[in-house]
């Protein structure tokens, strides 16, 4: 499965930025699509993750009703859409899959996951 991350930027404190991460190499269906995020000497960290089949959606706690994680099965791209930004979410964004059934818990892992995109850079400046 080869993933495509794009829609990083910069923008100011408040503002809005949308992710897209395109699948392809295998049925999108059955799927579990997530995004991490990293930040130099530190680890990678879980965002938001999404089940293509069934639709189970889990959000680290930090969004707080800030981001949306959302899929275009037709597509084959899950989005993440990112609203209120603040200073503390600049990171290189990565988005990940795996076939793996996993659950809330465990999506929230980035070993349990088999492929990854490249990152995507996201500055927010105040």
């Amino acid at each position: 499965v080869q993933l495509q991350a794009s829609g990083g930027g910069s923008v100011q404190d408040g503002g809005s930025l949308r992710l897209s991460c395109a699948a392809s190499g295998r049925a999108f269906s059955g799927l579990v699509m997530a995004w991490f995020r990293q930040v130099p000497g530190k680890e990678r960290e879980f965002v938001a993750a999404l089940k293509t089949s069934g639709g189970s959606i889990y959000y680290a706690d930090f969004i707080k009703g800030r981001f949306a994680i959302s899929k275009d099965t037709a597509k084959n791209t899950v989005h993440l859409q990112m609203n209120s930004l603040k200073s503390e979410d600049t990171a290189a964004y990565y988005c990940a899959g795996t076939g793996r059934g996993l659950i809330s818990t465990t999506a929230r892992l980035p070993h349990m996951y088999d492929y990854w995109g490249q990152g995507t850079l996201v500055t927010v400046s105040s």
